[in-house]
Protein backbone atom coordinates (compact mmCIF):
# COMPACT_ATOMS: atom_id res chain seq x y z
CA UNK A 1 0.00 0.00 0.00
CA UNK A 2 1.20 3.20 -1.15
CA UNK A 3 1.17 6.87 0.74
CA UNK A 4 -1.46 7.69 -1.81
CA UNK A 5 -3.63 4.83 -1.19
CA UNK A 6 -3.69 5.43 2.71
CA UNK A 7 -4.18 9.31 1.73
CA UNK A 8 -7.26 7.82 -0.20
CA UNK A 9 -8.76 5.75 2.29
CA UNK A 10 -8.93 7.94 4.84
CA UNK A 11 -10.41 10.79 2.40
CA UNK A 12 -12.94 8.09 1.37
CA UNK A 13 -13.87 6.83 5.59
CA UNK A 14 -13.90 9.87 7.43
CA UNK A 15 -15.17 7.61 10.49
CA UNK A 16 -11.97 5.64 10.49
CA UNK A 17 -10.66 8.20 12.44
CA UNK A 18 -13.88 8.82 14.86
CA UNK A 19 -13.59 5.15 14.87
CA UNK A 20 -9.89 4.90 16.10
CA UNK A 21 -9.13 8.56 17.94
CA UNK A 22 -6.49 6.95 19.69
CA UNK A 23 -4.66 6.30 17.25
CA UNK A 24 -5.02 10.20 16.41
CA UNK A 25 -3.08 10.97 20.16
CA UNK A 26 -0.59 8.31 19.63
CA UNK A 27 0.91 9.69 16.12
CA UNK A 28 4.09 11.73 16.69
CA UNK A 29 5.33 13.55 13.47
CA UNK A 30 8.70 15.93 13.02
CA UNK A 31 7.94 19.58 14.28
CA UNK A 32 9.42 21.72 11.47
CA UNK A 33 10.35 24.44 13.56
CA UNK A 34 12.68 22.75 16.22
CA UNK A 35 12.50 18.83 14.46
CA UNK A 36 11.18 17.21 17.63
CA UNK A 37 8.72 14.89 17.52
CA UNK A 38 5.28 16.20 18.48
CA UNK A 39 1.71 14.82 18.44
CA UNK A 40 -0.38 15.20 15.62
CA UNK A 41 -2.75 17.63 17.17
CA UNK A 42 0.22 20.12 18.35
CA UNK A 43 1.15 19.65 14.58
CA UNK A 44 -2.39 21.27 13.44
CA UNK A 45 -1.74 23.68 16.26
CA UNK A 46 1.40 24.82 15.06
CA UNK A 47 0.23 24.74 11.45
CA UNK A 48 -3.09 27.12 12.25
CA UNK A 49 -0.80 29.39 14.04
CA UNK A 50 1.47 30.14 11.29
CA UNK A 51 -1.32 30.19 8.89
CA UNK A 52 -3.03 33.01 11.52
CA UNK A 53 0.56 34.51 11.63
CA UNK A 54 0.90 35.32 7.91
CA UNK A 55 -2.80 36.38 7.56
CA UNK A 56 -2.34 39.07 10.47
CA UNK A 57 1.23 40.00 8.42
CA UNK A 58 -0.64 40.35 5.19
CA UNK A 59 -3.52 42.41 6.96
CA UNK A 60 -1.01 44.66 8.13
CA UNK A 61 0.60 45.00 4.77
CA UNK A 62 -3.18 46.08 3.17
CA UNK A 63 -3.59 48.35 6.17
CA UNK A 64 -0.38 50.41 5.48
CA UNK A 65 -1.03 50.57 1.66
CA UNK A 66 -4.16 51.75 2.68
CA UNK A 67 -3.10 54.45 4.69
CA UNK A 68 -0.32 55.00 2.29
CA UNK A 69 -3.27 55.27 -0.47
CA UNK A 70 -5.09 57.47 1.83
CA UNK A 71 -2.06 60.12 2.48
CA UNK A 72 -1.80 60.23 -1.23
CA UNK A 73 -5.61 61.29 -1.59
CA UNK A 74 -5.34 63.87 0.72
CA UNK A 75 -2.57 65.52 -1.16
CA UNK A 76 -3.85 64.73 -4.74
CA UNK A 77 -7.34 66.58 -2.95
CA UNK A 78 -5.13 69.65 -1.78
CA UNK A 79 -3.05 70.10 -5.28
CA UNK A 80 -6.65 69.92 -7.09
CA UNK A 81 -8.41 72.20 -4.86
CA UNK A 82 -5.26 74.86 -5.34
CA UNK A 83 -4.72 74.02 -9.13
CA UNK A 84 -8.70 75.17 -10.33
CA UNK A 85 -9.03 77.55 -8.01
CA UNK A 86 -5.99 79.20 -9.27
CA UNK A 87 -7.02 83.10 -11.09
CA UNK A 88 -4.75 82.98 -14.12
CA UNK A 89 -2.41 80.80 -16.37
CA UNK A 90 0.65 81.79 -13.99
CA UNK A 91 -1.25 81.17 -11.10
CA UNK A 92 -1.91 77.61 -12.09
CA UNK A 93 2.00 76.76 -12.97
CA UNK A 94 2.78 78.26 -9.17
CA UNK A 95 0.20 76.22 -7.59
CA UNK A 96 1.42 73.16 -9.28
CA UNK A 97 5.15 73.78 -8.49
CA UNK A 98 4.62 74.83 -4.57
CA UNK A 99 2.29 71.51 -4.48
CA UNK A 100 4.38 69.10 -6.07
CA UNK A 101 7.60 70.11 -4.18
CA UNK A 102 5.96 70.62 -0.73
CA UNK A 103 3.31 67.95 -0.66
CA UNK A 104 5.05 65.10 -3.46
CA UNK A 105 8.75 65.96 -2.60
CA UNK A 106 9.32 66.50 -6.13
CA UNK A 107 12.03 69.02 -6.93
CA UNK A 108 11.63 70.11 -10.51
CA UNK A 109 8.65 70.66 -12.75
CA UNK A 110 8.47 71.93 -15.82
CA UNK A 111 5.45 72.59 -18.48
CA UNK A 112 5.36 72.86 -22.12
CA UNK A 113 2.65 73.74 -24.56
CA UNK A 114 2.23 74.49 -27.96
CA UNK A 115 -0.23 75.27 -30.50
CA UNK A 116 -2.12 77.26 -28.17
CA UNK A 117 -0.74 81.15 -29.24
CA UNK A 118 1.18 82.32 -25.81
CA UNK A 119 3.80 84.44 -25.86
CA UNK A 120 7.43 82.28 -26.72
CA UNK A 121 9.17 84.80 -23.98
CA UNK A 122 7.46 82.39 -21.25
CA UNK A 123 9.21 79.33 -20.52
CA UNK A 124 5.75 77.21 -20.85
CA UNK A 125 5.29 78.22 -24.26
CA UNK A 126 8.96 77.94 -25.28
CA UNK A 127 9.71 76.14 -28.41
CA UNK A 128 10.15 72.09 -28.62
CA UNK A 129 11.31 69.93 -30.78
CA UNK A 130 9.35 67.93 -33.23
CA UNK A 131 10.89 64.63 -31.77
CA UNK A 132 8.96 66.17 -28.36
CA UNK A 133 5.69 66.42 -29.85
CA UNK A 134 5.67 62.94 -31.29
CA UNK A 135 7.20 61.32 -28.27
CA UNK A 136 4.82 63.70 -26.26
CA UNK A 137 1.85 62.35 -28.88
CA UNK A 138 2.93 58.80 -28.44
CA UNK A 139 2.40 58.87 -24.44
CA UNK A 140 -0.84 56.51 -23.71
CA UNK A 141 0.38 56.73 -19.95
CA UNK A 142 2.66 58.57 -18.19
CA UNK A 143 6.40 57.48 -18.63
CA UNK A 144 8.85 57.21 -16.29
CA UNK A 145 12.82 56.70 -16.81
CA UNK A 146 15.96 56.78 -14.90
CA UNK A 147 17.08 58.64 -17.92
CA UNK A 148 15.37 62.29 -19.69
CA UNK A 149 13.95 61.99 -23.16
CA UNK A 150 14.99 64.02 -26.18
CA UNK A 151 16.43 67.46 -24.81
CA UNK A 152 14.30 67.69 -22.20
CA UNK A 153 17.32 68.01 -19.55
CA UNK A 154 17.20 71.35 -20.82
CA UNK A 155 14.34 72.37 -18.74
CA UNK A 156 15.82 72.37 -15.66
CA UNK A 157 19.66 74.40 -17.04
CA UNK A 158 18.98 75.30 -12.99
CA UNK A 159 18.80 72.11 -11.53
CA UNK A 160 22.35 71.04 -9.63
CA UNK A 161 23.26 68.09 -9.51
CA UNK A 162 21.36 66.56 -12.43
CA UNK A 163 18.19 65.10 -11.87
CA UNK A 164 18.75 61.48 -12.01
CA UNK A 165 14.84 60.09 -12.47
CA UNK A 166 11.60 61.48 -14.57
CA UNK A 167 8.31 61.79 -15.03
CA UNK A 168 6.55 62.79 -18.53
CA UNK A 169 2.73 63.58 -18.55
CA UNK A 170 1.10 64.55 -21.38
CA UNK A 171 -1.49 67.05 -21.43
CA UNK A 172 -4.38 67.38 -23.58
CA UNK A 173 -8.07 68.46 -23.86
CA UNK A 174 -9.39 70.91 -26.11
CA UNK A 175 -7.14 73.31 -27.97
CA UNK A 176 -4.19 71.81 -25.04
CA UNK A 177 -1.26 70.06 -26.18
CA UNK A 178 1.43 69.63 -24.36
CA UNK A 179 4.04 68.05 -21.87
CA UNK A 180 4.59 68.31 -18.25
CA UNK A 181 7.99 66.70 -16.88
CA UNK A 182 8.40 65.92 -13.16
CA UNK A 183 12.33 65.11 -12.59
CA UNK A 184 14.40 64.45 -9.20
CA UNK A 185 17.78 63.85 -7.78
CA UNK A 186 16.39 60.59 -6.17
CA UNK A 187 17.24 58.06 -8.75
CA UNK A 188 14.62 55.86 -7.08
CA UNK A 189 12.02 59.05 -6.91
CA UNK A 190 11.00 57.83 -10.63
CA UNK A 191 11.01 54.45 -12.32
CA UNK A 192 10.17 52.80 -14.96
CA UNK A 193 7.97 49.85 -12.87
CA UNK A 194 5.98 52.46 -10.48
CA UNK A 195 2.22 52.97 -10.89
CA UNK A 196 1.55 55.61 -13.02
CA UNK A 197 -2.50 55.78 -11.62
CA UNK A 198 -1.87 58.98 -9.44
CA UNK A 199 0.25 61.19 -11.98
CA UNK A 200 -2.23 60.35 -14.77
CA UNK A 201 -4.72 61.86 -12.25
CA UNK A 202 -2.27 64.75 -11.97
CA UNK A 203 -2.17 65.06 -15.73
CA UNK A 204 -6.01 65.21 -16.17
CA UNK A 205 -6.05 67.83 -13.42
CA UNK A 206 -3.72 69.97 -15.05
CA UNK A 207 -4.91 69.81 -18.55
CA UNK A 208 -8.30 71.05 -17.22
CA UNK A 209 -6.70 73.94 -15.24
CA UNK A 210 -4.77 75.13 -18.18
CA UNK A 211 -7.18 74.52 -20.78
CA UNK A 212 -9.44 77.58 -18.60
CA UNK A 213 -6.44 79.87 -19.94
CA UNK A 214 -5.92 79.56 -23.34
CA UNK A 215 -7.61 81.16 -26.24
Amino acid sequence: MTDADVAQYLQEHPEFLDAHADILAKINIPDPHEGRAIPLAERQMSQLRDRVSMLEDKLTELIAFGEENDAIGERMHRVTLALLTAASLQDVLRALTFHLHEDFSVPHVAVRIWGAGGPPDIDVFAEVSDEVHAFTQSLKAPYCATHPVLDSIHWFAEAQPDPQSFAYVRLAGGELNGLMMLASENPQRFYPEMGTLYLQRLGDTVSAAISRYLA
